[in-house]
Formats: C-alpha cells, structure tokens, sequence
C-alpha cells in the first residue's frame, strides 16, 4: 500500500469519527493483524545493541499508542522493533474528560491532554505475561495516578510490570497529570530511582521538551550517578509556534508531530554532547521519514520512536523507515546503522 494511497484515501477515511473512537478501531484492526502476521525479518545491518538489548531496528512505537497492550504483536507485525506499552497506572483510571485528542491536520500534529488513562497495572500485566516469545523489544512506561503522584506510584506499577517486560520507563513528563512534571527536579529523581534500584530490567526516565537547558543539566546529572539505563527525549511540549495554522492550535495539553522535530533533535544532540555519548538516547518528536530518523541518530540518538508520525504516515511507516536507514546506511559505506549514533555531533 503506498504511502499516497494511504494519505490520500485511508487516511481522510480513518480520521471521520472522533479521534479517540478512530484510535479504538484501529487497535481493535491490530489486534487481528498480531493473529495472523508475525514480526518481519529485518536486515541484520539496523540491529542495534542497547542497555544490554538487542534490539531487531532502531524504529520503535513510543508509549501512547497502545496504552494497555491490546495489540502488541499486531503493531510488531508492522515492523517496529520495539513497542512501549503504556502509560501504565497502578490502579485503573479514566483519565480527563472528553474530548481530549486533537488532530491538528494542517500542521501534521496532535494535541493530547489524556491524562493517563489507564486499564492498570493489574489488566494489562495479564496482557503481557502471554507475549512470550516475541522475537522484538518490549517496553513498559509506567506513571502513577492523578490523586497520588509520588514515589510510590511508580514503584507499585514496575512492580507488577517489569517482570513481564524488556526494560521499564518511568514518565515524569507528560503535561496532563498535575504535579508530575515536578518529578523532574534533580533531588526527587534521585529518590525515584534509588526507589526502583532493585529492578532487575533496564530503567530508562522520559523527560520534557520544555526542559531549560539547566533543567536539564540537573536531570542528567542524577541519571548518570544512578543505574539508569537511558533517557527518552522527549515527551510532548506545552508551548504552541507561531506558525500552527490548525483552529485546534489554542487547545491544551501537549503538543506532538512536526511542528516538534526540530527541538526534539536539538535536545538529542544537548544531551549527547554533554554526556559525551555515554548514555543512550531513545529519541521521539516528530520522526515521520527515515530522513527524520536519520537526523536523530546523527544528533546522538540510538534507538528511535514514532508516534503521532504512524499517525499521519499510516501502517507502513516502519517499514519504509527502516528502508530508508538501510539507504542511507549504504550510501555512508556503513556496516550497521549503530555506526551512524552520534556522527554529526560536534
């Protein structure tokens, strides 16, 4: 199916009904895509080796699509290497009231203010304890709930998960749960992975775009003088440009897409200078085209993820992603796309 055909007949179709019951018969397509396909093979030159996984290609699905893991191994079967399920509460939760995520068209973005919505962790850990044998990466991203953002929640959520996942992630930055940006501080970080230093998978920390440079500098600081694995840079952003041409443009909550790209490699490239290449980057913002996702590794980062660009780019994404890393790859006389992190870093 060419990607035209997808922008311009399935995709107007897919996006008639409201954005969330679309996203609903989506995952519900998935779920029979994951009964009767299985994970492509994938060229072994865009295997990447990372907090002591193998990952098949860097190109993974960033936590929020599939929240509670109704349709992993449908969404393997489109070429992701990894999947994140998530965010994951530890107690059920609807999340904020309707409606809550917009399409902003014209702008290729999205605006969410979720708020976390979540089966829990009890739902979805029965989920996954049934993806044995996967043959790609599974991620968990974990947050607590709205009316007791603390330690605790998280700690109570990776309990029940990690078991059943390849590597955990704690998200301290998503803008619609009140309170939990505040996470981010240096000191409380610290708390929270001293709290989760008995895990026995890879933790990795998710952080927010509209992070000061100082913030910033704080955040790693903490990551590298604890057993934190890697950093996912970066979530959603509260600001809006200028130039967002959408009437959906003033709503709040984060925002997504391409109007994200430029920023999002910028902060890859800030934390991969500052930390030397010493921790590795999962980059997610506004990555649509494996030229996207070329710049992000160029800037530092190590694996990659799309969201709101599956979105907008439709079932083949990762596949044409990968693709298109190969291209490049050949094109640069490489051996695998690992050699490529950080290249373009000065």
């Amino acid at each position: 199916m060419p990607n035209t055909l997808y922008r311009r007949l399935l995709f107007p179709l897919l996006t008639l009904p409201e954005p969330e019951a679309s996203h609903e018969l989506a995952l519900k397509a998935l779920r029979l895509v994951g009964t009767v396909l299985s994970p492509p093979r994938v060229d072994p030159r865009l295997a990447v080796n990372v907090f002591g996984l193998e990952f098949p290609s860097p190109v993974g699905l960033a936590a929020g699509f599939d929240k509670n893991g109704l349709a992993v191994r449908g969404l393997a079967a489109l070429g992701f290497g990894h999947i994140e399920v998530g965010t994951v509460t530890p107690r059920p939760q609807p999340g904020k009231p309707k409606p809550r995520l917009f399409r902003l068209k014209e702008d290729e973005a999205l605006i969410n203010r979720l708020g976390f919505p979540s089966q829990g962790a009890a739902a979805v850990t029965g989920r996954l304890r049934k993806l044995a044998n996967r043959g790609f990466v599974l991620g968990v991203n974990v947050g607590p709930n709205a009316d007791s953002v603390g330690v605790e929640g998280f700690v109570e959520s990776a309990r029940a998960l990690a078991p059943f996942a390849d590597y955990v992630t704690v998200n301290v930055s998503s803008p619609n749960t009140e309170g939990l940006r505040a996470m981010q501080q240096a000191g409380t970080l610290a708390a929270l992975f001293e709290a989760l230093s008995w895990l026995e998978r890879p933790l990795l920390v998710k952080v927010a775009l509209d992070l000061t440079e100082d913030q910033l500098a704080a955040i790693l600081d903490a990551v590298l003088a604890q057993n934190v694995a890697g950093i996912i840079a970066a979530n959603t952003t509260i600001e809006r440009p200028s130039d967002l041409r959408s009437h959906f443009a003033a709503e709040a909550g984060g925002l997504s897409g391409l109007p994200v790209r430029r920023r999002s490699t910028e902060m890859v490239r800030s934390i991969y200078r500052r930390t030397e290449g010493r921790l590795p980057i999962v980059a997610v913002g506004g990555v649509f085209t494996a030229e996207d996702a070329l710049q992000k590794i160029l800037a530092g980062a190590s694996l990659v993820q799309v969201y709101t660009g599956f979105i907008y780019e439709g079932p083949l994404a990762a596949r044409a992603i990968n693709r298109g890393l190969l291209r490049a790859l050949e094109a640069r006389r490489g051996e695998s796309v690992h050699q490529l992190v950080g290249k373009e870093v000065h």
